[in-house]
């Protein structure tokens, strides 16, 4: 199998291939949608319904209360959508045969992977961004109803709305990565929600010497740190965490791009 680049075939020009691609699939304005909606939607109704409760709450429940994390959780949700999506981009094209054209354009293969990564990522970026911050602003203005509310310029509210949106971002391109790997859509998924959500509920079960060393430095964990304004004692460090989580998902990048150099389509 030849390698050589054809004549003509520039990086641009893979990076405007993909993002017609990213934008004709189907599922990006509904996930798009979803993760708008649900984001900024569970975040003003949790934060509502706590400014509703506030008066009757007990006086360990109020100080339990962080006004931050009530408006961004609905990133917990959007994780999965921007997951799915990522394993999607490339999936989608095994499933169609599509694949073989693109890899006919562009035999080195590469190259289509990093501009895969990169139309994806500057998407979910922004779009994890107004969606945190959207989610931010509007639940703060329920809280503000009892005089509960944050303010971005409070220490770690700012990293940690921003964080939200890079978060996200790495969980897509961890999807991405899963997809190159696995080539096929249900288990790329599967393995997504086990590495993400199964894991960390199974850290439970180790001993608890282990646990320190462990759960800390699981992929979500690890990423999640970011968006955390009052860490837990297995919490790592904000930006500690976060270089973790993109060690991964780099780690998860580079494995796809050996592997896709080395099979067959």
């Amino acid at each position: 199998m030849t390698t050589a680049t054809p004549a003509g075939v520039t990086f641009p020009r893979v990076m405007a291939s993909e993002w017609v691609k990213f934008r004709s699939l189907q599922s990006t304005p509904i996930t798009v949608t979803t993760a708008l909606v649900g984001m900024i939607g569970l975040g003003w109704l949790t934060c509502a319904l706590n400014a509703d409760r506030w008066p009757v709450m007990t006086a360990q429940s109020r100080a339990r209360l962080e006004p931050t994390a009530l408006s961004i959780q609905g990133y917990v949700l959007v994780q999965l959508a921007f997951g799915v999506l990522g394993v999607l981009v490339v999936s989608g094209e095994y499933t169609t045969g599509q694949i073989r054209s693109t890899f006919s354009a562009v035999p080195t293969r590469t190259p289509v992977l990093e501009a895969k990564a990169a139309v994806f990522a500057a998407v979910t970026f922004v779009v994890g961004e107004v969606a945190a911050f959207a989610a931010f602003l509007g639940g703060q203005a329920f809280l503000s109803s009892q005089d509960i509310e944050t303010s971005l310029a409070e220490p770690g509210v700012f990293r940690a709305v921003a964080g939200a949106g890079l978060y996200l971002t790495g969980i897509g391109l961890l999807g991405i990565a899963l997809g190159w790997l696995v080539r096929h859509t249900a288990g790329a998924i599967a393995a997504l929600v086990f590495l993400v959500m199964i894991v960390p509920g199974l850290a439970g079960v180790l001993p608890e010497s282990w646990i320190p060393h462990v759960v800390p430095y699981l992929p979500s964990n690890a990423g999640q740190a970011l968006i955390t304004v009052r860490p837990s004692a297995l919490s790592l460090a904000p930006w500690t965490g976060f270089a973790w989580f993109c060690g991964y998902v780099v780690v998860a990048l580079v494995v796809a791009a050996v592997v896709l150099k080395r099979r067959d389509a």
